[in-house]
């Protein structure tokens, strides 16, 4: 809680805008950031107890600005558990924007597919998830402050941004999909087995991150919309290898696709 406080008063000194949205952008996924109007820029490495984004592709930044006349908070690059970091550091940016003021919590990540009606560059609206990761940040003490021990999962994801964000879609001029995600800790990328597994188990795509939040998040009863760039296809009877450029390049591909999603959910919340 310390840590936290530490937190929200050096942001606070820099900004008193109060966001209503939360945005946390994955790989190669910035495009939003050109759409908003941004007042404030701080670097993660200006904030206590920030962890620092050691990815190549993101940038390490907590933007202030308005999209669509509405006021956000948006992380230019996020923590995964694969950096090194606890549970607890990955999502203590997720509470800090909630005690900023969040109302809706919306996140991108880049994800390999597993269903064979995905193409690279395809979006999936993820309606619910699979967390095979090997820690949980709701470990240890529990503050009630920020909602129960216990936190039902029933809907992780909101069905009312799911059905508008369906309801935009057919305007994007991509394939947009709606399926489960599985996380895993990575940094590895998975065996021919593993994907035939993550298929068996229900999942139709696979990523390293956004779960962690997604719990967090509705733990403290802040709803969450999220999408997954399917950046590579996982299909384990034909697949192939994966090269970073190649999962930049499909982000950058469909980026526009995921900023007008963005874009247009966030004007119709």
């Amino acid at each position: 809680m310390q840590n936290l406080s530490a937190a929200v008063d050096a942001i606070r000194k820099r900004t008193k805008l109060i966001p209503e949205v939360g945005i946390i952008l994955g790989t190669g996924l910035g495009g939003l950031v050109e759409e908003a109007n941004i007042n404030v820029s701080i670097d993660y490495q200006d904030i206590p107890h920030f962890p620092t984004s050691t990815v190549e592709s993101h940038h390490g930044k907590l933007l202030f600005g308005t999209i669509n006349g509405k006021y956000v908070v948006i992380m230019q690059g996020r923590f995964h558990y694969y950096e090194g970091y606890s549970m607890q550091q990955v999502t203590l940016p997720v509470r800090v924007m909630k005690l900023l003021g969040i109302r809706h919590l919306l996140i991108s990540n880049a994800a390999g597919g597993l269903n064979h009606n995905f193409q690279i560059s395809d979006l999936m609206l993820i309606g619910d998830h699979i967390n095979l990761l090997p820690q949980n940040p709701l470990v240890g003490a529990h503050y009630p402050e920020f909602g129960p021990m216990f936190p039902d999962m029933s809907e992780p994801y909101d069905e009312a941004m799911m059905q508008k964000a369906q309801d935009i879609a057919p305007s994007l001029g991509c394939n947009c999909h709606k399926g489960v995600y599985a996380a895993v800790s990575g940094p590895n990328l998975e065996t021919r087995a593993e994907y035939r597994y993550l298929q068996l188990i229900g999942a139709d795509a696979v990523g390293m991150s956004t779960v962690p939040e997604v719990i967090v998040a509705r733990q403290m009863d802040v709803p969450v919309f999220a999408t997954s760039v399917i950046t590579d296809v996982c299909f384990p009877d034909a697949l192939e290898k994966v090269v970073v450029e190649k999962i930049l390049a499909a982000a950058e591909r469909a980026e526009p696709h995921l900023t007008q999603l963005f874009y247009e959910l966030i004007n119709a919340l």
